[in-house]
């Protein structure tokens, strides 16, 4: 059976259990969802659900969203996403919303990660540095050597160097779900998920539980 939200993240705070018990908990507000599009294998080759998400204005759409969902008789939604589904049990305009999921369930949370802007190789990818002493002024936060001149005389692709930092997708993987509220579409899942305050996120499922 297909299970799957987009929603957004509202934030962080802690929840209790009966036993005293403190979880930090990320809420995110999961839907309500309308089914936009179903493709199948015999038609577009692979399986999936696409689920649209906010309500918007149909002037900020461009002719082609817009068109999309009119025909399909749905309300300009600002946010188009598929989930990959076999035998999914759902049509076009159907709704979606947090009572798919359960309480004590494992989910994975996928978002895009906090862009930090330029940063170098420490900040980015945990180098030690270059020496502290021995005569060493200006190479502290350097990165080193990245090749040689003989073999292999240049640059291997992929080369850990200074660069654009995070605004990535990233995936937080079976992660508990603590807390439904299906009446106000809140969904709270045990731990952090990626992302800003207000960021887009896709629940579903977890697929290593």
């Amino acid at each position: 059976m297909f299970k799957g939200l987009l929603g957004k993240k509202l934030g962080m705070t802690q929840v209790f259990d009966e036993e005293g018990a403190a979880y930090p908990v990320t809420l995110l507000e999961a839907g309500p969802c309308f089914v936009t599009q179903v493709r199948t294998t015999q038609k577009d080759g692979y399986s999936a659900v696409q689920l649209g998400y906010g309500e918007v204005q149909a002037k900020k759409l461009s002719g082609g969203e817009l068109g999309h969902l009119v025909t399909k008789k749905l309300p300009a939604m600002r946010y188009l996403r598929e989930f990959r589904s076999k035998g999914a049990e759902v049509k076009v305009g159907d709704k979606v919303d947090v009572s798919q999921f359960e309480i004590g369930k494992r989910v994975d949370v996928i978002g895009i990660s906090k862009g930090k802007g330029f940063a170098g190789n420490m900040k980015r990818h945990h180098f030690k540095g270059g020496p502290a002493t021995h005569g060493q002024s200006d190479r502290a936060r350097g990165p080193g050597s990245i090749s040689s001149t003989t073999t292999p005389g240049r640059v291997y692709l992929g080369k850990r160097m200074a660069g654009h930092m995070g605004n990535q997708r990233v995936s937080s993987q079976n992660i508990k779900v603590i807390l439904i509220d299906a009446e106000k579409n809140l969904l709270a899942v045990n731990g952090s998920v990626p992302g800003p305050r207000g960021g887009l996120v896709m629940i579903k499922e977890a697929r290593k539980q």
